[in-house]
């Protein structure tokens, strides 16, 4: 009988004649950022696709976007125009507004008279300040997750209608954006320090209540680099304070920070949020909805897609989408509401509904066969771009409908350019439509003032500042925390008035320039009427139809008729 011989099992170390390297992270090999169909989405994105792409938008934007709140103009653009004229109204931190005066002071040299420049200039900062975080955000998302969800992340930074408005706005909560925006590049870069550093300057540079938005990233980076995060937030948040505490010494004449004065007035005193702006707890579900549309509803999804995705979005990614939970939740609870409270969450609401997406064919594909090409899935591949197309289609609808139905306001004061032959000292009148007042860098020089006629608003309205008096330490007598109006605040003798600014809707009873033996109408623009048009017409435009369906008003220039 032949005998044989017994093999010996090879061992791990006889398999090859050399070592194998060690693992390590630096070594593995780059993961794609698709779903693992043919690796499309390796080498990322570079800078130079969202910076040419966001500054094209943010450009845009800033050249024609409207302005949507009065806070912006009475809090921010009044001022700013104080500390560059002299001249005009007043209110909150003037740190904040100290940084725009960087901009603002050159280009009021440079321009000289021309002041509406000087607005559009300090626009386009702000503009670059928006590509300049957003492009760090867009680059962070492609080499940490892919190309396909960075380009998804910046057709919606860019196109829809919420980030387009409110990155040139000049606002605290748009700063506050700007900072979500890099502090969640730097905590992908893995940059924890920077991150709570950016978080911070957000915070008390921009707006304090967005510290609960910040607090995720700044939680984790903390878990990770704990000494690191802790001094580089403490330093950069007693810095600013002390720096904000030197400023508004300054300006008020006083020791105040404006930064505790907000939140002690809104949080402890009971300051009157409760006092104008109220709305349901369904409000931020219908303006998230018209501001990003269908982006919007895939946004509050994410968490849905997380069973399947989990090894690739946990934690990082949701660590950091995890505010726009929070953030809606809580502010949806608070009885004051206002758009512009959502800004600092509406990057994040373009990352979460850029990863919904990415992820449709995951649905779809064979949990124990990850090679899986099904028609199903292959058909889930294609309906990717055919969603986010509809998106920006949408998107471009919303923005057509606000820039072109309400954008008179800003073109109808340029119109004061060519009518000094009014005089120097002129007075420009404005009843009802003060809270559409584009602020005084539309005002020209020969104008001496804008003053506010009684048409029935019983709230406490602005007054100019005024220099002998102390400029911005000064106060009248009569301003008071429960917003209630005082006699003191109207112009009582409308004869005074050189210009009058209206706008003439279609309702029963008689306007102020419908005296044509009183005034003449210099300039009028359309205006949409938003009580009389369908919401679905005013809120997008729809070809043909928004002409046809909306109801428009005239926003009015009048001039007095000599006597």
């Amino acid at each position: 009988m032949a005998l044989t011989t017994r093999q010996r099992r090879p061992l791990p170390s006889d398999s090859s004649p050399t070592p194998s390297p060690s693992y390590s992270k630096v070594g593995k090999p780059e993961r794609s950022g698709g779903e693992g169909d043919g690796g499309e989405d390796k080498g990322g994105i570079g800078w130079i696709l969202p910076v040419l792409a966001l500054g094209l938008l943010r450009y845009m934007s800033a050249t024609s976007n409207i302005i949507h709140d009065c806070d912006e103009v009475f809090n921010y653009w009044e001022p700013l125009h104080y500390l560059l004229y002299n001249s005009q109204f007043a209110l909150r931190s003037y740190l904040y507004i100290l940084l725009h005066k960087l901009v603002g002071w050159p280009a009021s040299w440079w321009f000289g008279d021309e002041k509406v420049r000087v607005f559009y200039a300090v626009r386009i900062f702000l503009g670059v300040l928006s590509v300049i975080t957003e492009a760090s955000l867009v680059v962070a998302l492609s080499k940490k997750y892919g190309k396909r969800l960075a380009t998804y992340t910046l057709a919606m930074l860019c196109l829809t209608s919420g980030c387009f408005f409110a990155s040139t706005s000049f606002l605290p909560s748009s700063f506050s954006m700007y900072a979500m925006s890099l502090s969640s590049a730097l905590f992908l870069f893995e940059k924890y320090g920077m991150a709570v550093t950016v978080a911070a300057t957000g915070v008390i540079l921009g707006w304090p209540f967005s510290i609960l938005a910040f607090l995720p990233v700044t939680i984790y980076s903390l878990v990770r680099r704990f000494k690191q995060a802790f001094l580089s937030g403490a330093v950069t948040s007693l810095a600013l304070m002390g720096i904000s505490l030197l400023v508004d010494y300054h300006y008020y004449g006083r020791w105040t920070s404006s930064v505790m004065n907000l939140l002690f007035y809104n949080v402890v005193g009971g300051g009157g949020s409760h006092l104008y702006g109220t709305e349901g707890p369904s409000y931020y579900l219908r303006n998230g909805f018209n501001n990003f549309n269908f982006s919007f509803v895939l946004a509050l999804l994410f968490l849905g897609i997380l069973p399947i995705s989990r090894k690739k979005y946990a934690p990082e990614l949701l660590v950091l989408i995890s505010p726009l939970y929070i953030w809606v939740a809580f502010m949806s609870l608070q009885p004051h509401k206002e758009e512009r409270f959502l800004y600092p969450i509406y990057p994040l609401i373009c990352v979460a509904a850029s990863a919904v997406i990415e992820c449709f064919p995951e649905f779809f594909r064979d949990k124990y066969n990850p090679n899986d090409q099904s028609v199903l899935f292959q058909i889930a591949k294609y309906i990717r771009p055919l969603v986010l197309g509809l998106i920006l289609c949408a998107s471009h609808a919303r923005t057509f409908s606000l820039i072109h139905g309400y954008s008179a306001p800003l073109e109808i004061y340029k119109h004061l350019e060519h009518h000094g032959d009014a005089g120097l000292g002129s007075v420009v009148c404005v009843g009802s439509e003060w809270h559409r007042f584009p602020s005084s860098f539309f005002v020209p020089d020969y104008v001496g003032q804008v003053r506010w006629l009684d048409d029935g608003f019983r709230g406490l309205l602005p007054l100019p500042f005024n220099s002998s008096l102390g400029g911005t330490s000064a106060a009248p007598s009569y301003f008071n925390n429960k917003n209630k109006a005082s006699d003191k605040q109207y112009l009582h003798d409308p004869e005074r008035c050189n210009f009058l600014i209206e706008l003439q809707l279609q309702r029963p009873y008689p306007s102020r320039g419908s005296d044509l033996s009183t005034w003449e109408v210099v300039a009028a623009l359309p205006y949409l009427d938003r009580e009389l048009s369908p919401p679905l017409y005013r809120s997008f435009f729809i070809p043909n139809y928004w002409q046809q369906k909306n109801v428009f008003g005239l926003y009015k220039l009048l001039k007095r008729i000599p006597k």
